[in-house]
């Protein structure tokens, strides 16, 4: 069977004078192959597609039988990288919490250790009767969030 580390080891020397970066790559025990890739700046389909003949002329078809798709990283799709939410600080996103709370926010800063997020929330506060809007800034780390997604408001 294809390794998947051997694919990603591939595709990332084909990167390295690029802005594009290996996100994630499935095996599937029937040999499917799906390796998405992002960029600091855009994926264009002919980047896919050259990566995607790069990665095929070093795999051996008469070794082993599989598909390959190499896709980009789209809107809507998790963050799996720092490089990710670094390219989109001061962005809109959606933090989906361990704990089953969703929430959408401004991504304001990411670390090694978490991200932090602000948002307007309605709480009680002294001296008025009916909650009031405040803006509220939080700080999550990498084990309290299931995912994040870039999120795109239509408003």
């Amino acid at each position: 069977m294809i390794d998947a580390k051997r694919v990603i080891e591939i595709a990332e020397r084909h990167l390295e004078s690029s802005d594009m970066f290996v996100v994630d790559c499935k095996i599937t025990p029937m040999g499917e192959i799906e390796l998405l890739i992002d960029s600091d700046t855009a994926v264009k389909l002919e980047d896919c597609a050259a990566l995607n003949r790069a990665i095929e002329s070093e795999l051996d078809r008469e070794v082993e039988d599989f598909a390959l798709m190499v896709a980009s990283a789209g809107i809507g799709s998790e963050l799996k990288q720092l490089r990710q939410y670094r390219k989109i600080l001061g962005q809109s996103v959606e933090v989906l919490l361990k704990d089953g709370v969703k929430i959408l926010a401004k991504l304001d800063s990411v670390s090694d250790d978490g991200i932090v997020i602000s948002y307007e929330e309605k709480q009680s506060v002294e001296g008025k009767k009916r909650k009031q809007v405040v803006q509220v800034t939080k700080e999550y780390r990498w084990e309290e969030i299931k995912y994040t997604k870039e999120y795109l408001d239509f408003k």
